[in-house]
C-alpha cells in the first residue's frame, strides 16, 4: 500500500493522520519461527538491522507487519543521517509499525484501517525498539501546524475505511511533505553529459565527511552546466569521504562501489545539494585553512 504525494492534505471525519517518519519503509514477516525484514523492493534488511529483526521475535507466527525503520536522536526526533550509519548508530534505530496485513495466518487486508489498527494494538511486543505508530483524529490544518512547529518531515493521511492493497497507490493513503529535504555536501562527481553524470554527496559529522549517495536526478541540461561551471575548478587529488566505498544503495540515489569510484572526480568544495532551484555563494572553509575560500551551492528540494 503506497502513499500518493499531494500538495494539499485531505481533511474531514473520514481521515486519520500519522506523522511522516524520515526513514526506510520495511515489511516484517514471521514464518516458521523466523523473522525476515524486507524493503518495498523485496531487498533483505536482515543484515543491516539485526537488532530490529531480533526485537520482532515477539510477533505471532504467520504474521506480516508494515512499518518504517527510523533512527531517533537524543531528543527522540527522527534523524535520517543517523540511520545511514546503521552500524555505529544501531542503538538508536527503531521500527514503527503502522499496519497489520496478516496476523496468525489470517488475511486482514479486507478489513478497514480502523479494524486492523485495533488488532495491531493488541499485539504483545516487549521490545522498546518496536513501536506502534500513533494515529491522530485532528484537523489537517492542526496536524500540519504541529509538524511544521516541530520541524518534522510531513503528514500521512489515511481513510479510516481503507483496505490494505499491497503495491497499489489508490489515493486512500496520501502524504504531504512539510520539510522539503536534507541538506547534503557535494564532495565529488562522475563526469558525463553537460559536465557530470552524477553528484557524490554526504554530510559532515564533526570534521568527517560521510558519504550518503550518488545522485543523478533533479537536474536538466542547463542546471547541470551551471553546477559544473561552479565546481570544475575545485578538483582535489584526495577522496574526501571517510566511509567509501559503500555497496549499500541509499534512499537518495545509487551505491558507490570500488569499481565505480575509479570514475570519480573529487572536490575540495563544500556544496549543498537538494534538487532543482540553484543558487551559490562563497564562504571560508569550515575546517582547516581559514584563508582558503570554498564554494557553497544550494539546490532546494521540491515535494514529489
Amino acid at each position: 500500500m503506497d502513499c500518493a504525494p499531494v500538495t494539499k492534505l485531505a481533511d474531514g471525519p473520514g481521515w486519520l493522520y500519522e506523522i511522516k517518519l524520515d526513514g526506510y519503509r520495511a515489511v516484517a514477516v514471521k514464518s516458521d519461527g523466523r523473522v525476515s525484514l524486507f524493503s518495498r523492493r523485496r531487498k533483505s534488511f536482515d543484515h543491516h538491522y539485526p537488532l530490529i529483526v531480533e526485537a520482532l521475535a515477539d510477533l505471532p507466527e504467520g504474521t506480516v507487519v508494515d512499518g518504517e525503520i527510523v533512527a531517533l536522536d537524543e531528543s527522540g526526533r527522527p534523524n535520517f543521517n543517523l540511520l545511514q550509519n546503521f552500524r555505529s548508530e544501531a542503538s538508536r534505530i527503531h521500527y514503527f509499525i503502522f499496519d497489520l496485513p496478516i496476523c496468525n495466518d489470517r488475511d486482514l487486508t479486507k478489513l478497514s484501517l480502523v479494524e486492523r489498527g485495533e488488532l495491531l494494538k493488541s499485539l504483545k511486543l516487549g521490545s522498546g525498539r518496536i513501536r506502534v505508530a500513533e494515529q491522530f483524529e485532528a484537523s489537517a490544518n492542526d496536524m500540519l501546524a504541529a509538524v511544521r512547529q516541530q520541524g518534522l518531515e510531513g503528514v500521512i493521511a489515511k481513510r479510516k475505511n481503507s483496505l490494505y492493497e499491497p503495491g497499489k497507490r489508490t489515493g486512500a493513503w496520501v502524504k504531504c511533505r512539510v520539510n522539503r529535504g536534507q541538506e547534503l555536501v557535494i564532495g565529488g562527481y562522475i563526469p558525463g553529459p553537460h559536465g557530470f553524470d552524477s553528484l557524490i554527496v554526504g554530510y559532515y559529522r564533526g570534521k568527517d565527511l560521510v558519504y550518503v549517495a550518488r545522485v543523478r536526478n533533479g537536474f536538466v541540461p542547463a542546471s547541470r552546466r551551471q553546477v559544473f561551471e561552479k565546481i570544475r575548478h575545485l578538483v582535489s587529488s584526495s577522496m574526501p569521504f571517510v566511509n567509501l566505498p559503500d555497496e549499500h544503495p541509499s534512499r537518495w540515489g545509487e551505491n558507490l562501489t570500488t569499481e565505480k569510484m575509479k570514475q570519480c572526480v573529487w572536490l575540495l568544495c563544500r556544496v549543498r545539494h537538494k534538487s532543482h532551484h540553484v543558487g551559490c555563494r562563497t564562504m571560508p572553509h569550515a575546517f582547516g585553512d581559514q584563508d582558503r575560500r570554498t564554494l557553497l551551492l544550494r539546490v532546494c528540494t521540491r515535494a514529489p
